[in-house]
């Protein structure tokens, strides 16, 4: 006579039951998502991040859709933001002027190229590199943070913006 465990074992294959089953169904439905979903999301996310970075660092302009704040002057540095760079930050090879400057436009420039879909995977490059010196160089232990926003930007350099954006429509217009 048969044990239960030996029954089991010969009337359920491997794919058999109903946990399988549903791990199957999960994966087919998830694998249905378009990548352009996806990237679309990625892309609004980390400009997000960095946009409103880069609007702690100046004075005068502000656009925050969500919030509904805005702004419309000539941006400066703010008055703070230079002795962050000099008292906090600590960047080496860079003076704290040049730094600020340099970061407060690469938080506006680069998350606006990467949300309209131009030039994503450059950009996404140039902020990974920003991601790394950060995480170098001024806030090593929030490497959790850090990771998410490599992992965003990798999947972007990796994958591209998408069928939403002037990179897909530019590829399609000269091919």
């Amino acid at each position: 006579m048969a044990t239960r465990t030996e029954k089991l074992g010969s009337t359920l294959s491997a794919g058999d039951g109903l946990l399988p089953g549903l791990i199957r169904q999960f994966i087919s439905i998830a694998e249905r998502i378009p990548n352009t979903l996806v990237a679309f999301v990625a892309r609004f996310s980390i400009a997000a991040v960095f946009w409103k970075s880069g609007e702690t660092k100046i004075q005068g302009f502000a656009v925050d859709i969500v919030n509904g704040e805005f702004t419309l002057g000539w941006p400066r540095l703010s008055d703070s933001v230079v002795n962050l760079f000099r008292d906090e930050y600590h960047l080496p090879l860079v003076p704290p002027e040049i730094a600020a400057t340099m970061a407060a436009t690469a938080e506006h420039l680069f998350p606006i190229l990467i949300l309209f879909g131009f030039a994503t995977r450059m950009s996404a490059l140039a902020l990974l590199g920003m991601t790394m010196t950060i995480q170098l160089f001024v806030y090593p232990d929030a490497y959790p943070t850090h990771g998410t926003w490599a992992a965003v930007l990798l999947y972007l350099m990796v994958h591209g913006p998408g069928k939403l954006s002037l990179d897909h429509w530019i590829a399609r217009r000269y091919q």
